[in-house]
């Protein structure tokens, strides 16, 4: 093979103010540094053949450094891209490599921002620190549920079930994904009605309590329902990140509402959950922390839902390029001026699941659960009794069987979730 022909692999390159993504490739028929190379020139400066261009060009060329086995890092300079438009980099690095001949399957598993794309983003408005300070809650793990069931609810109703979660324990209420204003609950009367809802149960139990309405919607009907929500005095608002879409998602953060931003992460197994092909979840946790969600749901490794504990811990721990080295909190990771991502995980979980969930991911959590508070046998406000107990066990190292001893709730659903 002529050396041109690999003009774009360079493995003695040290990258310095680069943008660094690790790749997996599986090559097409072809060998692995000939399929690096076509996805570093088809990411950067080049195209599918010969074409006449300028030296000054090549500057800026995408560099394959680093080849293990089916991992290739490549090197982007900079300066190829917008600094403050996640779009227009996600377009670079996640936009026509997907679909080349060349490879026979590519996942994007992970990306390193250098300072120049970093500065120019304000992070998170709150992060874990601000959570905490709003919510009055010093080190717990906070405990949220979602109403259930997830649509049909009129807001009457929708409205009860959150105010029995608030005065059985737990801190936040949210929306499902997929409530929005259907004609059987409509936003602005949801809203209204929880809200108030909300302050009886704090008044009550003298406790913070939040309602995480989902804003999702065409964007400027988004900001006026993010604007009404901030008028009404909720603490928080709810976007489906990637529904929404990056640019979106931008607009909403940059409006800079005194709400506390929570992210869904709906629809990400379309990207995440095949092992040789996508996007990884830490990926797209990288980019909405670099926006500026506050929260943001990472799975739970037991539940319902694909995902074992090792790729969610990996999701909340440092990960480098060289390898997948898990440390400790990637959502907590060093980026200067911007703030840790508060972890939240959801999906099929009980009070049974909360020492799991507090030994392997720790007390800097939202512990989220929809069936398992409204589906114990005793109604929604003894699962949340149940789960707020659990969490309580757990902080005063106690197990769930001997706190259940004393407490009726948690002995319920312990023997109702086996």
């Amino acid at each position: 093979m002529k050396k041109e022909d690999l003009k774009f692999l360079e493995l003695n390159y040290h990258p310095k103010d680069d943008l660094i993504c690790l790749f997996k490739i599986i090559p097409n028929k072809i060998s692995m540094k000939k399929a690096a190379n076509t996805v570093a020139l088809e990411s950067s400066t080049g195209t599918w053949t010969k074409v006449q261009g300028r030296d000054y060009v090549e500057k800026l060329n995408a560099k394959v450094f680093s080849i293990k086995g089916n991992f290739v890092k490549i090197a982007y300079p900079s300066e190829l891209f917008e600094y403050d438009n996640v779009p227009n980099i996600l377009s670079s690095i996640a936009g026509n490599i997907f679909g080349m001949k060349a490879v026979k399957s590519i996942r994007l598993e992970d990306v390193s921002f250098p300072s120049k794309i970093l500065k120019n983003f304000q992070g998170p408005k709150y992060g874990i620190s601000g959570i905490r300070k709003t919510m009055k809650i010093n080190s717990r793990p906070l405990v949220g549920t979602i109403i259930k069931p997830k649509l049909g609810l009129n807001t009457k109703h929708h409205a009860q079930s959150a105010y029995e979660s608030w005065i059985g324990g737990c801190d936040f209420v949210k929306d499902d994904e997929n409530l929005s204003s259907q004609k059987f609950n409509l936003f602005e009367n949801r809203l209204a009605k929880t809200l108030e809802m909300a302050d009886k149960a704090e008044n009550e139990t003298g406790e913070k309590k939040a309602y995480i309405v989902n804003v999702t919607a065409e964007t400027k009907e988004m900001l006026k329902r993010a604007q009404l929500a901030e008028k009404m005095g909720s603490k928080y608002i709810m976007v489906d990140v990637l529904t929404s879409g990056w640019a979106a998602l931008q607009t909403l953060r940059e409006a800079n509402f005194k709400t506390i931003l929570h992210g869904h992460r709906a629809m990400h197994a379309a990207l995440d959950r095949n092992p040789n092909s996508g996007i990884s979840m830490m990926t797209l946790a990288d980019f909405s922390r670099l926006v500026g969600v506050d929260q943001l749901h990472i799975g739970t490794g037991i539940g319902k839902l694909h995902g074992k504990i090792k790729e969610i811990e990996e999701l909340s721990e440092e990960m480098k390029l060289k390898e997948v080295k898990a440390t400790k909190l990637r959502l907590s990771q060093k980026w200067k001026n911007i703030k840790p991502v508060m972890p939240v995980s959801s999906g099929g979980l009980h009070p049974g699941h909360v020492p799991f969930l507090i030994r392997h991911l720790g007390k800097d959590l939202v512990i989220q659960a929809g069936g398992g508070i409204h589906g114990h046998p005793s109604g929604t406000e003894a699962g949340a009794r149940a789960m707020r107990q659990a969490v309580e066990a757990v902080i005063k190292k106690q197990s769930l069987k001997k706190y259940s001893e004393t407490h009726k709730e948690l002995n319920e659903a312990l023997k109702f979730w086996k």
